[in-house]
């Protein structure tokens, strides 16, 4: 039987295998490596070349480029990536997605903040008015079958406030969405489930809840405060007697502060073993800014993830 891309859009994808074959249909896309001069960036493009999910735009410093690509044998992608000679690699990449040349961009040997500078810049960049955050996946097993969840924002906001929060909850709806989820279940997170002028992350999730129940989410479910283990335990939201759809089933979870993310998005890779892959919504285009120290596989996953993100 022949399912069609839209009816493949549609059916949920639970794992980074499947990610990866979902992204295949939807590419090649071009993505931009900023500051390609980077082996674990390098090796992730020839990953995302050879399975047809992308074609890579190498920018910055070419010899360099070449070198490197040349020393880890990745003869396949220096025949069929596209190189693009730049002193600032980051504000040439950014005016190629403004133009439209480029599809994603992919972070290489610089810092966040000097991409994230440049996407942000007012009149090259890649703003749309909306708040720019990063949504974390991760496989989760705790239900006893897998699937992927997601973290945000770990990446970007410091500390939001609670229509930074409103625009954070909007950016995972729509990375969930992509993800076949017709509706996401977003869990707003807490150390408590009780809302208390004490603990001010429990009284924006209620707030935020409120939106929800208004309707200013339309097809998703908003739900907390809720802490971790009820947010993916059926058995602990029953417990404390939490009946709603997020509780005990969240599809993403949006922490309080940067700091909860953070430390969140390293347990569940170096704690709980997992791959990962994540992407920045709120822009023109995804923009994906893993770590230095995220494998070539959790890159792979990143680029797969940019690749279904942009096609939604």
């Amino acid at each position: 039987m022949i399912i069609s891309t839209a009816a493949l859009a549609k059916q949920e994808i639970t794992n980074f295998a499947e990610l990866r074959r979902r992204a295949q249909p939807l590419g090649p896309k071009r993505v931009a490596i900023v500051a390609a001069d980077d082996e674990v960036a390098l090796t992730a493009a020839a990953g995302a070349l050879h399975r047809g999910i992308a074609i890579p735009v190498l920018i910055g410093d070419e010899r360099k480029i070449r070198a490197k690509a040349e020393a880890l044998g990745l003869s396949g992608l220096i025949a069929g990536a596209e190189f693009v000679s730049a002193d600032d690699a980051a504000a040439v990449a950014i005016r190629m997605a403004h133009d439209g040349r480029v599809d994603l961009l992919l972070k290489g040997h610089l810092r966040t903040d000097e991409l994230l500078r440049a996407a942000l810049d007012k009149q090259a960049g890649l703003r749309t008015g909306r708040l720019l955050s990063d949504v974390l996946l991760y496989e989760d097993k705790l239900a006893g079958e897998l699937r992927l969840v997601g973290i945000t924002d770990g990446g970007l906001n410091v500390s939001p406030n609670l229509e930074q929060k409103k625009q954070i909850v909007q950016n995972a709806i729509e990375v969930m969405r992509s993800l076949g989820l017709a509706r996401p279940k977003i869990a707003l997170m807490s150390a408590t489930e009780a809302v208390s002028e004490s603990v001010p992350s429990s009284v924006d999730a209620n707030l935020l809840t409120g939106m929800a129940e208004a309707g200013e989410f339309g097809d998703a479910d908003v739900f907390g405060p809720l802490a971790l283990d009820c947010a993916l335990l059926e058995s602990a939201a029953q417990a404390k007697g939490i009946e709603h759809p997020v509780a005990g089933h969240a599809d993403c979870m949006v922490v309080p502060n940067i700091e909860a993310g953070n430390l969140l998005g390293k347990s569940v890779k170096y704690l709980g073993g997992s791959q990962c892959a994540h992407v920045v919504a709120g822009a023109k285009v995804p923009i994906l800014i893993p770590s230095r120290v995220e494998s070539v596989d959790d890159k792979v996953n990143s680029i797969a993830l940019g690749v279904i993100f942009a096609a939604r």
